[in-house]
């Protein structure tokens, strides 16, 4: 029997996966606000619209539960309608209409007007940058570019984003302002690659001119870069960075692997030592820079050597930030066609040892902000502590500052200045104190 509690016409949208589905569920929102539809993110609603992930094993596995989690709802009369959109359903569609007919329907990544339509609503053209953000009111994700046109061998991202495409500079601008405008004082701008920005409109890699457009942004005090790829990289984003105080001095470069052989299988388009270069680069054009990066263990080939090689390159780099996966056998990419050789075990004992690794060296550099003022944004309050992050970090995926809320009192959303008094492998815990 239906719950009378539950709102009729009330949707329900649930994100799963990344950055670029959160963005992609505020846009859908916005549309169906402007609808007049009543909306939820990650609510009660008896209408489920599921944005899923189909990236990695992991992820997939992830988002073919939910789905089944609520059809089975919808069984039960709980809810009336299940939609499915997102990355998993562009790329499986015919395989999930097959495996779990009880979706009312399937979208892909690009079919936000039909999905718009199954709902009662219509797109509206004019809503560009209008969002109904979901994360804390003091930042929000500035999508500049879809798709990708890298040919890496073990992504799968091409094949449900399709091909780069950059979003035009005033677009970004009009958000941006939007965003600033609803209290927006830190912009995370993403992408598949967001070092392709422009080459597509403006013929040529102009992302260090869109960073110098934001910055005049009023309101904004924070940009932050996220995803981008190490192979051409545009050297004047670096002088950007140094030159204007409202770009973070941190950047997100996914480099997946540093063994010449592996990078040549991946088909990254580097190599160690052009790679080696490019960090030195980075941290002599922006000495206080912090770089966080990925990597990938066990893809298919890697030897003990390889692996080795890695693991001592971590070591001499010491990345301020780093995040580990293991290898995903994934159908339709370039490395599907190679035997996945490298055991599951072996593969999450590498990503363990280069993850206890890190936490190693990231302990030490915490140790060394010890008794340092840092200008943090304070995101949150939870338990007993209020949680802000430095611009050295990215929220969900870096270090936190933690402040005792039975003793100091800081207003969520806003900057404050905090004195470190103490440091663990991943965490800072400190006071706040005035301006100096």
């Amino acid at each position: 029997m239906r719950t009378k509690s539950l709102k009729k016409n009330r949707i329900n949208v649930v994100t799963l996966g990344c950055s670029k589905n959160v963005y992609d569920s505020e846009v859908l929102m916005g549309q169906l606000r402007a609808n007049n539809k009543e909306v939820v993110h990650e609510e009660e609603g008896n209408v489920v619209v599921i944005n899923t992930c189909g990236f990695i094993a992991n992820a997939k596995e992830e988002s073919v539960n939910t789905i089944l989690e609520f059809v089975q709802k919808k069984e039960a009369g709980e809810i009336d309608k299940v939609f499915v959109t997102g990355c998993l359903s562009e790329r499986y569609k015919p395989d999930l209409q097959k495996e779990i007919p009880n979706v009312d329907q399937y979208f892909g990544t690009s079919d936000l007007p039909h999905l718009l339509k199954a709902l009662g609503a219509d797109y509206r053209h004019e809503l560009v940058g209008e969002r109904l953000t979901t994360t804390p009111k003091n930042y929000a994700y500035l999508k500049i570019a879809e798709g990708c046109d890298r040919p890496c061998s073990f992504c799968a991202i091409p094949l449900m984003r399709g091909k780069h495409r950059s979003k035009p500079m005033q677009e970004l601008i009009a958000e941006a302002t939007k965003l600033a405008a609803n209290g927006v004082k830190e912009l995370i701008l993403i992408a598949q690659d967001l070092t392709y920005y422009g080459l597509d409109l403006y013929k040529k890699r102009n992302l260090a001119e869109l960073l110098r457009q934001l910055v005049k942004v009023e309101g904004i005090e924070w940009i932050r870069l996220h995803y981008a790829f190490p192979t051409g990289f545009p050297m004047d984003v670096l002088d950007v960075m140094r030159e204007e105080p409202k770009i973070c001095n941190y950047i997100d470069i996914p480099l997946q692997h540093i063994s010449d052989p592996i990078l040549k299988s991946m088909r990254r388009g580097t190599t160690k030592a052009k790679t080696t270069k490019l960090l030195q680069d980075f941290r002599a054009a922006v000495p206080d820079i912090a770089i966080r990066t990925t990597l990938i263990v066990g893809y298919p080939g890697e030897t003990e050597e390889d692996f080795q090689t890695l693991k001592e390159w971590v070591a001499e780099m010491r990345f301020e930030r780093l995040g580990c996966f293991t290898y995903s056998h994934e159908e339709n990419t370039h490395a599907y066609s190679l035997i996945d050789d490298v055991p599951e075990g072996v593969k999450q004992q590498r990503a363990n040892e280069i993850m206890e690794l890190q936490s190693q060296i990231s302990w030490e550099l915490n140790q060394e902000k010890i008794g340092k003022i840092f200008r943090c944004i304070i995101d949150r309050k939870e338990g007993s502590h209020f949680i802000g992050r430095t611009e050295f970090d990215s929220p969900d995926v870096d270090n936190e500052v933690l402040i005792d809320a039975t003793k100091h009192y800081v207003k969520i959303g806003d900057f404050t200045h905090v004195k470190i008094t103490d440091a663990a492998d991943f965490d800072l815990f400190g006071e706040p104190v005035s301006a100096t």
